[in-house]
């Protein structure tokens, strides 16, 4: 959510700026701006609209700058419009400034600074902060302070209460930098003669793999010839530069019209990666290199909690689901934002386990935290090496899907599913699951990337299917079991992305009020592989059929249901149950994606919604 770049050094600035924001942009945005450095002051270009239009008009200008920062904005204090978009100038016009995240008590702030005599120019918090900061200096310069920039940013930083990640500019130092983060992800790209920040390390692709991410309560200085780490008593912090592999076509759509589908058609090698050096050299369970715990710790866990939000939390309900049946460990589930407000008792024992694909999202955070305060082992799934969530909890596992660009979660959806899959595989061996039924699943999970190919080759008859049906505005997706999470997961895409409202429910729940929404204009979509279930599910088929409802159903080769007339049927490999999940998301995936399209929305960017949510 929001994206921050800056930039020093020896070369041309805006370029390098326009191009790191662009990358950012599927964090989401309403506005974008920058603030460059010219030589003769701070000029700001900012406007509502795409960083890539406000990018062209920066390029337009010519401007001569070896530094600047830039910035996309979700609305969170004040409406959609140029005098709210960030970067924000100060009264005097020497402070510009860029902000994620959200100051709690800026009502005071602004008050007082009203009383100074500053006046605002926008409802946002960030506006307040900038002329704090630039109240700090003013004071501090006159007093002749030795470093009035630096201290001015330690003392606003110091009455603030909430959340940032900060970029500074000060007009008087041309050529430096000063950022800091509390509770909003900020990373530095250490160049040679040019140094950056940035709220993703995508915006670095092409120029640095060097990356230092900064901590909670550190502030950073940048020019382009060296940087320093700060905490917020102004004492030195050793950095620690990590070397990040990145390809810069990883950033890119190549041959593909938008994000979204590049990353379905990467889940083949997406899962091999998430797999790979994760098995028993006999193959009879699963191994895992961060966990942190030993086996004769795991076993005294008796119970397991996951978190999660969005999509997330529909992998954590799988997992309930797959951990159950295969460790015999009872697992609950708790959305994230709820759990960190309410008291619920947790029993000795309970091993958290929480899922994010950023490692940044807020509420999970926050509830993690709150676990590990309470002296609960903790540890995450995530996608990013060196996020808030892989630095803060006790242990972990890296999913390896490279970069997910795409507002709608799919490769890391998968990654997610299969990693707690394996979880569920490595906890079993440890208790009463047979090396034969280990050996088992391994070999399914090393066979589902090649099933998953079988099922991207129908990808043109889930188009045809999803232009079928994408003038209807109500739709259900219906399931069994381990099915039931899923057909969650698949309303979620949909509403995310094609803006049709669609509903998730366990199919034997329809007679319990969803079946008053079943008509000719309110088709279900049931998720019915052939298993134990499947006679139940027929049976709820032809209800809906009976009240003319139009039916889709996802089902396994050679299913009875492909026989069945009157329903469109989107037949995918056989697997083993565990892993069933897996692969019948990627038709959902499909056909939600096309289904937007057909409706031509913006995929990659669907409206008010942002990739990666790190504020309340």
């Amino acid at each position: 959510m929001c994206g921050i770049v800056g930039y020093v050094g020896d070369d041309a600035a805006p370029k390098i700026l326009v191009e790191g924001l662009n990358r950012l942009a599927y964090r989401g945005y309403d506005s974008a701006g920058h603030a460059l450095m010219n030589g003769s002051g701070i000029k700001i270009f900012k406007d509502v609209g795409s960083p890539e239009h406000i990018g062209q008009v920066v390029m337009k200008e010519k401007v001569m700058a070896n530094s600047g920062i830039s910035h996309t904005r979700w609305a969170t204090h004040g409406g959609v419009t140029p005098s709210n978009s960030h970067p924000h100038l100060s009264n005097c016009g020497r402070i510009a400034l860029v902000h994620n995240g959200v100051i709690e008590n800026f009502v005071t702030l602004r008050n007082r600074l009203q009383q100074t005599g500053v006046t605002f120019h926008s409802e946002t918090d960030t506006e307040v902060l900038c002329n704090l900061i630039a109240s700090y200096y003013e004071d501090f310069r006159s007093e002749g302070h030795e470093d009035a920039f630096l201290h001015s940013v330690f003392a606003a930083l110091r009455e603030v209460k909430g959340s940032y990640g900060i970029a500074v500019m000060c007009g008087d130092q041309p050529g430096r930098i000063i950022t800091a983060r509390l509770g909003s992800s900020l990373v530095l790209g250490i160049g040679n003669g040019e140094n950056m920040v940035a709220s993703d390390a995508a915006a670095f692709c092409g120029r640095t793999n060097n990356i230092v991410y900064l901590d909670d309560g550190q502030v950073a200085c940048l020019t382009g010839k060296d940087f320093e780490i700060f905490n917020l008593d102004n004492e030195r912090v050793a950095a620690e530069i990590c070397e990040v592999q990145s390809e810069h076509q990883e950033y890119e759509r190549g041959d593909f019209p938008h994000f979204m589908l590049k990353e379905i058609f990467e889940q083949p090698e997406a899962l091999r990666n998430s797999m790979r050096g994760r098995f028993s050299s006999d193959n009879s369970t699963t191994k895992f290199g961060g966990l942190n715990l030993e086996a004769k710790d795991l076993r005294r866990i008796n119970r397991i909690l996951f978190m999660g939000c969005g999509t997330a939390w529909h992998a954590c309900l799988l997992a309930k689901y797959i951990i159950e049946k295969l460790a015999r460990i009872p697992v609950d589930v708790e959305y994230a934002s709820e759990l960190r407000y309410r008291n619920a008792p947790i029993p000795d024992n309970t091993l958290v386990f929480v899922i994010s694909q950023s490692g940044e999202t807020a509420d999970t955070l926050e509830a993690l935290r709150e676990m590990k305060r309470k002296g609960f082992e903790t540890l995450a799934i995530t996608n990013v090496v060196g996020s808030t969530i892989a630095h803060e909890a006790g242990g972990g596992i890296y999913q390896h899907v490279g970069p997910e660009i795409g507002v709608a979660s799919t490769k890391a959806f998968s990654s997610q599913v299969l990693l707690t899959t394996m979880v569920g595989v490595f906890l079993g061996r440890l208790r009463d699951l047979s090396m034969s039924e280990g050996m088992r699943l391994v070999k399914g999970m090393q066979e589902l990337p090649d099933k998953i190919v079988q099922v991207l080759q129908k990808a043109s008859e889930l188009e045809a299917l999803a232009k079928k049906y994408a003038e209807y505005n109500d739709f259900l997706f219906l399931g069994r079991q381990m099915m039931f999470p899923l057909a969650l997961e698949g309303a979620l895409k949909l509403k995310e992305i094609s803006y049709i409202h669609a509903e998730g429910y366990p199919a034997a729940e329809m007679k319990h009020g969803p079946l008053a929404l079943v008509s000719p204009t309110c088709p279900s979509l049931f998720i019915a592989p052939e298993d134990e279930m499947i006679d139940k599910v027929a049976s709820n088929i032809q209800e809906v059929k009976a009240r003319g409802g139009p039916v889709i159903v996802i089902t396994t080769e050679g299913s009875p249901l492909c026989d069945q007339e009157g329903i469109d049927v989107i037949a995918i490999p056989q697997t083993c149950e565990s892993l069933m999940p897996i692969l019948a998301s990627i038709p959902l995936q499909l056909f939600s994606y096309y289904a937007a399209v057909a409706r031509g929305c913006n995929v990659d960017r669907p409206r008010n919604l942002a990739k990666s949510v790190t504020v309340e």
